[in-house]
This record gives structure tokens, C-alpha cells and sequence, in this order.
């Protein structure tokens, strides 16, 4: 439970500093103009689900260290690094091909959220 708070914690600032760099260092610097939109989402539901996990790591505080609700907050990480991560490069690089991977992160984010709600039933 420890872990799943720090590391939602962490996701969070990590988070913020990727926010901010794309909003100093990266200004002008997307593959097209509209990817900075793209980017902007993959900041967003990383934030999201940053919390998310810090919410799942609190909620395991109350009902306990369920494994479901572990494999929640594992979901919501792989969810980042798939969904997330993939808008990052998309907007960087412009390589279409890696929009096929972000459903698949999608997939995680449900599927963790899935198991919350089973987790706290």
C-alpha cells in the first residue's frame, strides 16, 4: 500500500515537470501544430490517474491491502506508460504507428477502474 501511495505521488510530480517542460522547453517543437492538444491529453490522464493511485492506496488504508485493488493501481501505471507515454512521442516525433498503442492503454485505465469498483464491493 506504501508503494502504490508513494508511486502515485511520484507519478503526480513527474506529471507536473513533464507539463512544464512541454510548455517551456517544447513550445514550437511538436511534429504538427495539433499534436500539442495530443500531448496535452497524455498530461491529463497521466494527472488523473496519478491520483487515481494515490486514491486506490488510500482506499486499501480503510478496506485493506485487497489484491484486486493492487492490481487497480497496476492497471492505472500500465494505462500512463501505454496511453500516455504513446501521445508523448506521437506528438514529438509524429510516428502515426504509436496510435496504436494508446487504446491499449485505454483498455488498462477501464480495467483498473473496473477493479476499484469490484475492490471496494
Amino acid at each position: 500500500m506504501e508503494i502504490i501511495l508513494a508511486v502515485g505521488a511520484v507519478l503526480g510530480a513527474l506529471t507536473v515537470a513533464i507539463g512544464a517542460f512541454a510548455a517551456h522547453a517544447l513550445k514550437g517543437k511538436f511534429a504538427e501544430e495539433r499534436y500539442e492538444q495530443t500531448f496535452e491529453t497524455g498530461v491529463r490522464y497521466q494527472m488523473y490517474h496519478s491520483l487515481a493511485i494515490l486514491s486506490v492506496g488510500l482506499v486499501m488504508r480503510v478496506v485493506g491491502e485487497l489484491q484486486i485493488l493492487e492490481v487497480a493501481a497496476y492497471l492505472m501505471l500500465a494505462g500512463i506508460v501505454l496511453f500516455s507515454g504513446s501521445l508523448y512521442v506521437l506528438s514529438v516525433t509524429g510516428i502515426r504507428k504509436l496510435g496504436a498503442i494508446t487504446p491499449i492503454g485505454g483498455v488498462c485505465f477501464i480495467a483498473g477502474w473496473i477493479c476499484v469498483a469490484v475492490g471496494v464491493l
